[in-house]
């Protein structure tokens, strides 16, 4: 990244002017380069000379010489920087910055290098190919999945694709929640319902009347639909079964319905999983039990009115918790420790992303106390807690279903605003602020509508480019040293700002700064449009179209990489 090259250089002026007497040996902090907020003073600075003048004026008293100003500090560095072919103009500006502004001629050649990179262009390095798991959706395979369950699987994919572009070797999981009292009483609720609909009553050891859910168990309208499912495959041959055993089948057949209708919708918003994993297996496979012998064996576990629990408090947790209920069935929090001790452990991942929801957040205390009982680092943890999804229509919430009247599933909004703009709107903000999705916005087709003002920009370039191909022009032998005009510098400039973006962006693990750029290249693209044409007949501009042409074709690239980093299509038409 240019940025890094600027520190790199500053810093290396900054000792030369040590080593050659103009300034005091002092430590020298990071050399931190920002972008100017105003455009005149330069494409990026550093404050490097006011963060080290305390330092230096305290050497400069010891030794009885006189102190110096800020921008004397500056100017000392500058006149130490080596020449670079990136680098037009240094100044020092008050009370101490250096302004520093990039070379018009090295700009344009910044055009035939991202098309050179292609689809590598805006990847950095930070990861150095550190295995990264992004554990992120893994609803409750008891229902539908909820709207606001959507955010979730957008931000935990937009975080593994910057993850991945930023050298990190990354891994997407889902855990399917297959164990537990939630799936048994799921399994019962089909079964009343399965009954229910074949006209029979439940069996007397089931302890349940005709029609009547089970106490914790799944009211929603879609067990009706999915028990119907059950008796189109299967007919009634489940009613012929014990109890117990029916409720099992019922438990694995609606298990396979919820899976398949999650796969569905994931596939729909361009989201793919490299791992299912399934929660029953730590059980099946002895990671239980092992767990288990770790923790009696690290005693970290006691007992307490008859439930066994995990002594949380004494590693830092805010409260012990129960492991093994009194009813001697596995709580919770047990399969969360096998869980993770499978995957830093057995699978050993350098990093590990949890994606949460924020009812989530009073359950990180006892994460990294877990994680501390494994002797695990708790900075090898990631939990990642963001906060829920309002929809509003006509200015007003919406909480319920049209067509159900019930919890507002993610199905159907994708049905109605599509994935696309799904996506861009639930990574847009900040995950820890609470996301407003406005459906009449989104629905849109106007500049007001972000995703398609973005998209726009993108199916506006394909347009351009196969006109000038109808015209007979191509961008074969273009000579990028034409683009001088200031549209088309600020046009590089801002294209040149993706690897900053997506390194900031997984530095953060903050994938709301893409759409933000994506709009402002978009914005930059469109303004540049106005100021230059790009396609002309008349025989003196031949060349200078065919450096537009250039130039668009890497504009083009690079808003298509941005849109692929938020897992958004990006149109050749609209």
């Amino acid at each position: 990244m240019i940025r890094d090259e600027l520190a790199d250089l500053i810093y290396r002026a900054t000792r030369k002017a040590q080593k050659k007497g103009s300034l005091p040996k002092t430590e020298i902090p990071e050399v931190l380069i920002e972008r100017p907020r105003r455009p005149e003073h330069g494409d990026y600075a550093t404050s490097l000379p006011l963060k080290m003048i305390a330092d230096i004026n305290r050497e400069l008293t010891a030794a009885e010489k006189p102190k110096l100003t800020p921008i004397q500090v500056g100017k000392s560095i500058v006149h130490r920087a080596e020449e670079v072919p990136f680098v037009g103009r240094m100044d020092v500006a008050p009370p101490g910055f250096i302004n520093i502004t990039l070379d018009a001629a090295w700009l344009a050649q910044r055009v035939d290098v991202i098309l050179e990179e292609d689809q590598k262009y805006g990847a950095v390095d930070l990861g150095q190919g550190q295995r990264v798991q992004v554990e992120f959706g893994s609803a409750n395979p008891t229902g539908p999945m909820h709207v606001g369950f959507g955010r979730n699987l957008v931000l935990g994919d937009t975080i593994a694709n910057l993850l991945d572009a930023a050298g990190y070797d990354v891994q997407r999981e889902y855990l399917v929640n297959d164990a537990g009292a939630q799936m048994v009483r799921f399994g019962q609720s089909l079964y009343v319902r399965y009954c229910e609909l074949l006209d029979r009553e439940p069996p007397e050891d089931s302890g349940l009347q005709a029609g009547e859910i089970p106490e914790g168990g799944y009211q929603g309208e879609y067990v009706a639909e999915w028990a119907q499912k059950i008796i189109d495959r299967d007919g009634d041959r489940y009613l012929d079964l014990p109890y117990k055993e029916a409720v099992e089948r019922m438990r694995e057949v609606g298990l396979e319905i919820a899976m398949e209708q999650v796969r569905e919708d994931c596939a729909r918003m361009n989201i793919h999983y490299d791992n299912w994993f399934s929660e029953r297996s730590l059980y099946e496979g002895g990671t239980f039990d092992h767990i288990m012998s770790v923790l009696r064996q690290g005693d970290h576990l006691f007992m307490a009115d008859g439930a066994v629990w995990f002594h949380a408090k004494g590693l830092g947790g805010n409260k012990d918790e129960v492991i093994i209920r009194s009813s001697g069935q596995p709580g919770y929090f047990v399969s969360d420790i096998a869980y993770h001790y499978e995957k830093f452990v057995e699978r050993d991942f350098d990093w590990v992303i949890d994606v949460w929801g924020a009812d989530h957040q009073g359950h990180v205390p006892r994460m990294q106390a877990m994680m501390r009982a494994l002797d695990l680092d708790p900075e090898r943890l990631t939990l990642y807690v963001y906060q829920m999804v309002t929809l509003l229509e006509s200015g007003e919430q919406v909480k319920l279903s049209k067509r159900a009247g019930t919890q507002v599933d993610l199905r159907e909004v994708l049905d109605d605003i599509g994935p696309d703009a799904l996506r861009f709107f639930l990574v847009a903000r900040a995950a820890d602020s609470q996301m407003d999705l406005d459906l009449d916005l989104a629905r849109e087709q106007s500049d007001e509508n972000p995703v398609y003002y973005v998209q726009y920009g993108h199916a506006r370039i394909a347009s351009i480019l196969r006109y000038a191909r109808e015209q007979g022009h191509t961008d074969e032998g273009a000579d990028v040293s034409l683009l001088t005009h200031p549209s088309e510098l600020r046009l590089i400039r801002k294209m040149l700002e993706l690897p900053e973006v997506v390194a900031l962006a997984a530095e953060n693990l903050a994938p709301h700064h893409l759409p933000h750029y994506a709009q402002e290249l978009a914005s930059t693209f469109h303004s540049f449009y106005r100021d230059c044409r790009v396609v002309s007949s008349e025989p003196d501009d031949v060349e200078i179209t065919k450096a537009r042409l250039r130039l668009v074709k890497a504009t083009k690239l690079v808003l298509a990489r941005t849109l692929m980093l938020m897992g958004i299509t990006a149109p050749e038409r609209m």
